[in-house]
């Protein structure tokens, strides 16, 4: 079993402690929101930003918000990597996700400066509550080591 912290056996693969996941979730704004719609799951850039414990993001009405809002709970996924070492980490927070109705709420959320990047009427603030956090830090593997000869292989036009 591999605790947080370490690394699992034959991998260069190191587990985050939560802490570490949630410096890092700090450290960006955009995000990818994994939410089940109808028959299917879907994926969703969002700006967000951490709020005491939790992430909160700006959306319209929409397929989105209708999801995020559903009885089916959420994920919300962020990554990076430092260009200049190479090593890329990624964190997931899974949870639920709610409207920010309060007004107190609505005015605390208003101060954490939190502007969507694509233009449109975003009035809807969505708070996800994760009941986990879980993340991962590794070395990019250099192209040369997993190319082969055939990804420069002729192919079959789409015709």
């Amino acid at each position: 079993m591999n605790t947080p912290g370490t690394n699992k056996p034959n991998s260069a693969t190191e587990i985050l402690e939560v802490n570490e996941c949630w410096e890092l979730l700090r450290g960006v704004s955009v995000g990818r929101l994994a939410v089940w719609v109808d028959d299917h799951p879907d994926i969703f850039p969002v700006n967000y930003k951490v709020d005491h414990g939790s992430l909160v993001f700006r959306t319209g009405e929409g397929t989105k918000l209708h999801a995020a809002l559903s009885d089916t709970p959420v994920a919300i996924e962020a990554d990076g990597v430092n260009p200049d070492t190479g090593v890329a980490w990624s964190v997931v927070a899974k949870g639920r996700a709610s409207a920010v109705k309060l007004t107190q709420d609505v005015l605390d959320t208003i101060g954490l400066l939190l502007f969507p990047w694509e233009a449109g009427q975003k009035d809807q603030f969505i708070r996800i509550t994760p009941n986990s956090v879980t993340g991962r830090r590794f070395k990019v593997t250099p192209p040369a080591t997993w190319w082969t000869p055939l990804d420069n292989a002729p192919t079959a036009s789409a015709e």
